[in-house]
């Protein structure tokens, strides 16, 4: 397997807080303006990539704030020259030609570097209460598939006619294409058999949530090895990182936000009922205590600089080429991971890992 140059990216904070959301140091904030300030600083400081959760309802409690992804990610595509914006986008919610087109606009205004990130849907009453319905866990997978195989091709500039299950498309052409590559990039998450089928078949980067090492290299093993077309696949996990000098002082920062984390217990109990139970990313994130979204500090990036960087080299060793990172308070754990862990790592690369900013295209 060949080994990427590595890419730290960072979640939007779309809908707040991250690890704990009674927190006097981070109070709640899902504002475009403070979204806006955080990507444009991560561009600043060096990071790669962004992702911005797509939900229309606040999935833990609907009567918080909640961007909108698409509309932002338009916004930030313009303000910024550098960093990779990835949309979140939950089929369901968007006819495949529309969001062909949204996704070619998206692309162009950024020149390049716009991406989408297929997720399936967890959050069963954004999708019922709006009429749609929350199809069975592996049926909304095969309207997935048929959704971005439809995409895609739309994404590539093909003129296209497609007949399927869900979808009458006729002699649909869009222009313009993309002016910078073949298309944008396609993320997949879920780690479900028909997640991992799915991104095998249509995916460049798989999206693994947070978990220790051993697991993630067996995800990617099983993934790899799956015959596709085209260029190998490309990984990418969610992490949250907690570092400080020492690992007491690391430990006592986790500590404390775990205690947080636990006022959130009633919001948790509202995600939890909403949760499709079929969903892998739930079963994963209950194995053991963490802090943060999609797998959080499952990922065990809690230590010392020195524990730290050493942990992302042995994940990059293992395959994976972008961290999407999540942080608590974020702006201020932003800016000590860019200054005391991104050189530790680049350090001691023999790589010369900075030059990943030139591979965020599809081969």
């Amino acid at each position: 397997m060949t080994i990427r140059p590595l890419r730290f990216g960072i979640w939007a904070l779309v809908h707040g807080s991250r690890a704990a959301y009674q927190d006097p140091e981070e109070p709640y904030d899902a504002s475009w303006e403070r979204n806006r300030d955080l990507v444009l600083a991560a561009e600043a400081l060096g990071y790669d990539s962004t992702l911005i959760a797509q939900h229309t309802i606040n999935p833990h409690q609907e009567d918080l704030d909640q961007l909108e992804a698409w509309s932002a990610a338009a916004a930030l595509a313009a303000l910024t020259s550098r960093i990779e914006i990835i949309a979140a986008i939950k089929p369901y919610l968007y006819h495949p030609v529309v969001l062909a087109k949204l996704a070619l606009g998206i692309e162009n205004i950024s020149r390049g570097r716009f991406a989408i990130n297929l997720v399936n849907a967890w959050n069963r009453p954004e999708l019922d209460r709006a009429g749609i319905g929350f199809a069975e866990h592996d049926a909304r997978y095969a309207y997935g598939r048929e959704w971005i195989t439809v995409v895609s091709r739309l994404m590539q500039g093909e003129r296209l006619t497609y007949k399927g299950e869900h979808f009458d498309v006729r002699d649909y052409v869009l222009r313009p294409a993309s002016l910078y590559r073949p298309r944008p990039l396609i993320y997949v998450g879920g780690e479900s058999e028909p997640a991992r089928a799915l991104v095998a078949d249509h995916g460049d980067v798989w999206f693994i949530n947070g978990q220790p090492l051993e697991d993630v290299a067996g995800l990617i093993a099983d993934v790899a090895a799956r015959p596709r077309a085209g260029a190998p696949l490309r990984f990418g996990l969610s992490a949250f990182v907690i570092t400080r000098e020492t690992h007491a002082e690391a430990q006592a920062a986790y500590e404390r936000l775990l205690d947080l984390s636990n006022k959130d217990a009633p919001i948790k109990a509202i995600q939890k009922q909403n949760t499709d139970p079929k969903v892998v990313m739930m079963k994963t994130m209950q194995k053991s205590a963490r802090v943060g979204s999609n797998g959080g500090t499952a990922a065990g990036l809690v230590g010392s600089y020195g524990e730290v960087a050493a942990g992302i080299r042995a994940f990059h060793a293992a395959g994976i080429e972008l961290f999407m990172l999540q942080f608590q308070p974020f702006e201020a754990e932003m800016e000590r991971f860019a200054q005391e862990i991104i050189p530790r790592v680049h350090a001691a690369s023999p790589t010369k890992m900075r030059e990943a900013r030139l591979a965020v295209r599809p081969e």
